[in-house]
């Protein structure tokens, strides 16, 4: 399509939008899974300045009896962005603000390792013209192990009022 019938705000990954009230309690985002390579170590390093060996020198974590490279725990918190998956692209009109967030790291994840977060709906607080949207966080990793918990909360308008809209 191109020329006068396109319209860029139309172009959505998702079309049909969601507000504060079409959330519901127990509701699941599943994140993509990612194999933690030594290239996205790399890019950690880079992006974080992060330069303590036990991420980044598989002998020197050999020697301190790892079988290799940690990841930092903030690599590991990341995977759990909401944006990974489909809730910003549903919360478009809705999302005003990522609020807080608290971690748990339950276990170490080493380069190689392949980890499976979620996003679960554990709170909702309706306000006057807004909400908040809490989310149980969690990441997995291939051996069923629940290598970090935690909590996220965004604010998100409630649905305009469209009786008194002109």
């Amino acid at each position: 399509m191109s020329g006068p019938d396109f319209d860029p705000a139309a172009h959505r990954m998702v079309a049909q939008q969601r507000w504060f009230e079409d959330f519901a309690l127990g509701e699941r985002f599943v994140l993509p899974s990612r194999t933690m390579t030594e290239a996205l170590f790399a890019a950690f390093q880079m992006a974080s300045g992060d330069n303590h060996p036990i991420h980044y020198d598989a002998e020197y974590c050999r020697a301190k009896g790892f079988p290799g490279m940690l990841a930092h725990g903030l690599q590991t918190l990341i995977q759990t962005a909401p944006g990974a998956g489909l809730f910003p692209f549903q919360t478009e009109d809705s999302l005003i603000g990522f609020i807080e967030q608290s971690s748990r790291f339950l276990a170490p994840v080493c380069a190689g390792d392949t980890l499976y977060p979620a996003l679960t709906i554990d709170e909702i607080t309706p306000g006057r013209t807004t909400g908040v949207i809490g989310f149980a966080s969690s990441v997995h990793n291939q051996r069923r192990l629940c290598v970090l918990e935690g909590r996220q909360r965004y604010l998100l308008r409630r649905r305009p009022d469209r009786t008194h809209q002109s």
